[in-house]
C-alpha cells in the first residue's frame, strides 16, 4: 500500500519550518504551516527509536520521525482549531511520540490534523 509520509522540516534553508509531504509517487512538497492545514487520514506514527535515543542523549538532530497516512487533504482556508489531544514529538525532551503523556510510537489514528506546526488527534 502506498502512503503519504509527513514530517516537519527542521533543516536550515528555504524549507526550514515547513511541512514536508512525500507523496506515494515519491515527489515531495513543502508547505508553510501558517498557510495550510493538513487533514491526515488512516495514520501511523513512526519513530526511529535508535536515532531518537541518540538525540535524546545529546547527538545532533536528524530525521527520525514522521506520520504515514493513506490519504490527506490540504486545506488553504476554513481551518479547524484544536486545543486538546495534541500529539507531540521532540526527541530532546522525550525520544518518542506522546499523546497525553503516553508513548504512542507506532499507534494508528483515524484522523490527525495540523494546527500551525502542531498535530492533533481528532
Amino acid at each position: 500500500m502506498k502512503r503519504y509520509k509527513v514530517r516537519f522540516n527542521l533543516g536550515r534553508g528555504v524549507r526550514y519550518l515547513k511541512w514536508k509531504i512525500e507523496h506515494p509517487d515519491k515527489q515531495s512538497e513543502y508547505l508553510d504551516p501558517n498557510e495550510v492545514q493538513l487533514v491526515l487520514r488512516n495514520c501511523e506514527l513512526k519513530n526511529n527509536q535508535t536515532s531518537s535515543k541518540k538525540i535524546f542523549d545529546g547527538a545532533n538532530k536528524r530525521v527520525c520521525s514522521w506520520v504515514l497516512c493513506e490519504s490527506m487533504e490540504i486545506k488553504r482556508n476554513d481551518f479547524s482549531s484544536q486545543s486538546e489531544n495534541q500529539i507531540r514529538y521532540n526527541p530532546r525532551v522525550q525520544p518518542n511520540w506522546l499523546l497525553n503523556g503516553e508513548n504512542v510510537d507506532g499507534e494508528k489514528f483515524d484522523t490527525i490534523i495540523s494546527d500551525g506546526k502542531k498535530l492533533f488527534k481528532v
